[in-house]
């Protein structure tokens, strides 16, 4: 098994990433007219977005998905999670280079290549992005459904999107891929970003420090900047127990799948999480560094094929 454990930590968005610069505001109040009720000068007097109010990050994002990648319809329950646009692009991006790797240096694109996000959520975030940039088909996953509701109506909602993402209800909630992945289906990378808190308490002590780290103010009982509903932040043992059970079912579609993958939030994880790729015997992991603003993150990949079976999946699948 070898295995690739960057330490370095990146503060920089990827370089194909469209929000990599600061947002451009007048553009994007063109965009989505809305916005410009949320923009307001900061303590150094440029035009900002209050990152503490739920509504005015919502709005942002519909104006960037908009203005930069085509989306005109994003419409979901406001109970649900507002992911931060340019966090959930660099994962896409970062994964596209890993099957650029892979691929004598030219990512695989197009329809022929399927991506199985696990977890979709009534924002239906990934799929939207890898389609749009990428051209990917997706599989997305949820064990709630009017999450799996919500997104079907986002992608029926967008032409662009119609037919390039079909959403799967999840219907028990310790299964990540059995229910879903076929014995006959071919995913050519799995995502995830898995739910974070082990409990409520810990889900509301995590969004007090965001709130005072954006706003400066101490709130007792926050509302959380980007939403979420219990089960897109919260699972029995969090985002370690999470990823633990995804790795042991990986095991039994190890020829279903070549790549895959999921967020590590935790640092403290990566050693637990290593220990059990070792157990599952995979044969080679990746961990690829994120880095968003102040906040580090990672992936971790993994793939049970050999390297002939790699040449053979990418022989079969990715020549156009």
């Amino acid at each position: 098994m070898s295995s690739e454990k960057s330490q370095q930590e990146k503060t920089r968005l990827h370089p194909r990433n469209k929000n990599r610069e600061r947002y451009d505001l007048s553009a994007l109040m063109i965009s989505n007219p809305e916005l410009a009720n949320y923009v307001k000068p900061n303590k150094y007097g440029e035009d900002s977005v209050d990152f503490s109010n739920p509504i005015a990050v919502k709005i942002l994002n519909k104006a960037l998905l908009n203005h930069y990648y085509g989306i005109k319809h994003w419409e979901f329950p406001e109970e649900n999670l507002c992911p931060p646009i340019p966090g959930r692009a660099d994962y896409v991006h970062h994964i596209a280079d890993l099957l650029c790797e892979n691929n004598f240096g030219t990512i695989p694109t197009g329809d022929k290549i399927i991506c199985f996000d696990i977890g979709v959520g009534a924002n239906c975030i990934y799929p939207i992005i890898g389609v749009t940039e990428y051209g990917w088909k997706f599989i997305g996953s949820d064990i709630d459904p009017k999450s799996i509701e919500s997104a079907k109506q986002i992608v029926n909602a967008n032409p662009s999107l119609k037919d390039k993402i079909e959403c799967r209800l999840q219907e028990d909630q310790k299964d990540v891929f059995y229910g879903i992945i076929g014995r006959e289906d071919k995913i050519d990378v799995s995502i995830c970003n898995p739910p974070f808190h082990a409990s409520a308490e810990d889900a509301q002590k995590g969004t007090r420090r965001k709130i005072k780290n954006l706003s400066g103010q101490k709130v007792k009982t926050p509302k959380l900047n980007f939403a979420g509903i219990s089960n897109e932040l919260i699972c029995d043992g969090g985002e370690y127990k999470f990823i633990h059970n995804m790795i042991r079912e990986s095991k039994n579609f190890s020829k279903n799948c070549y790549w895959f993958s999921t967020l590590v939030s935790k640092k403290s994880n990566l050693k637990g999480i290593y220990k059990s790729l070792e157990k599952v015997e995979a044969n080679q992991i990746k961990t690829i560094p994120m880095g968003t603003g102040n906040k580090s993150s990672r992936i971790v990949a993994w793939t049970f094929l050999s390297k002939v079976e790699q040449k053979e999946w990418r022989v079969t699948r990715w020549k156009h």
